[in-house]
């Protein structure tokens, strides 16, 4: 691989990042009564993906719907056998309970999604239109409507977002 390509890559890790902090950020700022802040937050925000999307278009890792599955199965798999099991493992010999709490839901969700990348390759042309929605705790995914509690963390079923 380039220097480039290796460039291009932390990069988009960065410019990744800093979206979703400048968008946790905002929602901080709109929670405390600083609209204006919220919405500065949301347009650098918005700008950091569109340096992120310019990043990957230059890797070209963006590929045909078919593909883009196979390696999103390949990353949420990855995640959940091999990253997530060491993270877990290192936030229990630390007793860092906050940190296992959040790598176990995004383990156990990282499956979830697995599947349903799966699920949609197998049916790719012919996949029906449903409905996702998305636990706001503990990011657990499911097609149609959500459960009364979620079998993840607990959450009712107001905690899930519908995925438009």
């Amino acid at each position: 691989m380039s220097k480039t390509d290796k460039n291009l890559q932390e990069a988009f890790a960065g410019e990744s990042q800093a979206n979703r902090k400048y968008l946790a950020f905002a929602k901080k700022a709109e929670e405390e009564g600083y609209k204006q802040i919220a919405k500065l937050f949301r347009a650098a925000a918005e700008a950091e993906t569109v340096h992120a999307h310019n990043h990957l278009r230059e890797l070209a890792v963006i590929k045909g719907t078919k593909e883009n599955l196979g390696a999103a199965i390949n990353g949420e798999s990855y995640e959940f056998q091999k990253m997530y099991p060491k993270m877990i493992e290192d936030a229990k010999a630390e007793g860092k309970e906050g940190a296992l709490r959040s790598f176990n839901f995004a383990s156990e969700v990282e499956k979830i999604h697995a599947s349903l990348y799966k699920k949609a390759l197998d049916n790719l042309g012919k996949n029906p239109d449903v409905d996702y929605y998305v636990c706001q705790v503990c990011g657990n995914t499911v097609e149609g409507e959500p459960p009364d509690v979620c079998p993840i963390c607990g959450a009712k079923k107001q905690a899930f977002k519908k995925i438009d």
